[in-house]
C-alpha cells in the first residue's frame, strides 16, 4: 500500500508485510529526501496507517540519501488541514515516531544531514550502510542544530555530540556504529537484508511487550535516572504486561515445559 500523494508526487511509500513488519520509504531522491510539508504530512499519515497492524517499522530513503532534513527551500505552505499541519511540523514528526507503539528501525542507506540525523537518534534501533554520511551542517549557517543537537546530546557521548555540532564534518556508518549512533554498519548492498532480518526478529515478540519495552527505554534514563526509582518502574511495567496480555504466562509456560520461546536459538 502507498500513502496518497498530496502534490502529484508519491513522496512517501508504505509497504506492509504479513509478519508485523512495515517499511516507510522517503521518496524524494532528487531532493535527497529533504522533508517538505507534503513529505512530513505523508510520514504522519503513514505512521497512522501502521497503527494497530504493525509491530516494527523500517524507515529508509529512496536513492542515495536517507534524509537531508527539512527542505529549507520551501516557504510557508499548508496541507489545508490544521490538525495535520500541526502534526507535520518537524518536531512533532519526531514525537510521532518516538511515541508510536511500533519499534522503529532506521535503515540509513546514505546521506543523513541535520534533521536526517535526528531521525536516526529518535529511532529505537538503527543499521547504516558503511559509506553513509551523517552530519550536522547547521553551524555553517550560524545556527545551533535545534533538533539534531539535542537528539545527539541525549543519545551520544558528549565529545561525539560536540564533534557533530561544532565541526560540521560528516561521519560514515562505520564511525556511527563505533560511536553508538547506530547498532551496526554493513556494506550498502547488505543493508536491506540486515534491516529486514532485524525487523523480523523484533516482530517475532509480543506486540504489547514491545510497546511497553519501547516506552521504558525512553523513560529510563530520559525521565528516571535514580536506580531505585528505575527498578520500581520496571516492576510497574512488568505488572502492566501481566494484566494486559497473556504473553507472560504463555512464555513462562513454554519455558517450564521445555519449549523454546521466540528469540531463543
Amino acid at each position: 500500500m502507498t500513502t496518497p500523494p498530496m502534490d502529484g508526487e508519491q513522496v512517501v511509500l508504505v509497504e506492509h508485510q504479513d509478519n508485523g513488519v512495515s517499511r516507510i520509504t522517503f521518496n524524494r531522491p532528487g531532493k535527497r529526501n529533504a522533508m517538505n510539508r507534503a513529505a512530513r504530512a505523508a510520514v504522519v499519515q503513514a505512521l497512522d496507517e501502521c497503527r494497530s497492524r504493525t509491530k516494527v517499522i523500517i524507515l529508509t530513503g529512496a536513492g542515495t540519501a536517507f534524509c537531508a532534513g527539512v527542505d529549507l527551500k520551501e516557504g510557508a505552505v499548508s496541507t489545508g488541514d490544521p490538525g495535520l499541519d500541526r502534526r507535520s511540523e518537524w518536531p512533532a514528526v519526531q514525537e510521532e515516531i518516538r511515541r508510536h507503539p511500533a519499534v522503529m528501525i532506521a535503515a540509513v542507506n546514505g546521506t543523513a544531514l541535520g534533521g536526517g540525523s535526528t531521525l536516526i537518534n529518535v529511532c529505537d534501533l538503527a543499521i547504516a550502510a558503511e559509506d553513509a554520511q551523517i552530519g550536522m551542517p547547521e553551524i555553517g549557517f550560524g545556527l545551533y542544530p535545534t533538533l539534531a543537537g539535542p537528539a545527539a546530546q541525549l543519545r551520544l557521548q558528549p565529545k561525539h555530540a560536540a564533534w557533530l555540532v561544532l565541526t560540521a564534518e560528516r561521519i560514515d556508518g562505520v564511525t556511527a556504529a563505533q560511536w553508538g549512533m547506530v547498532n551496526q554498519a554493513v556494506p550498502a548492498d547488505a543493508l536491506d537484508a540486515a534491516a529486514t532480518k532485524l525487523a523480523e526478529r523484533v516482530a517475532s515478540f509480543d506486540a504489547t511487550a514491545l510497546e511497553w519495552s519501547k516506552t521504558a527505554l525512553w523513560k529510563i534514563p530520559g525521565e528516571i535516572s535514580e536506580f531505585t526509582q528505575a527498578v520500581a518502574y520496571g516492576y510497574e511495567v512488568a505488572s502492566e504486561l501481566r494484566s494486559r496480555s497473556t504473553a507472560v504466562a504463555d512464555g513462562i509456560g513454554r519455558f517450564r515445559s521445555g519449549t523454546k520461546n521466540p528469540g531463543q536459538g
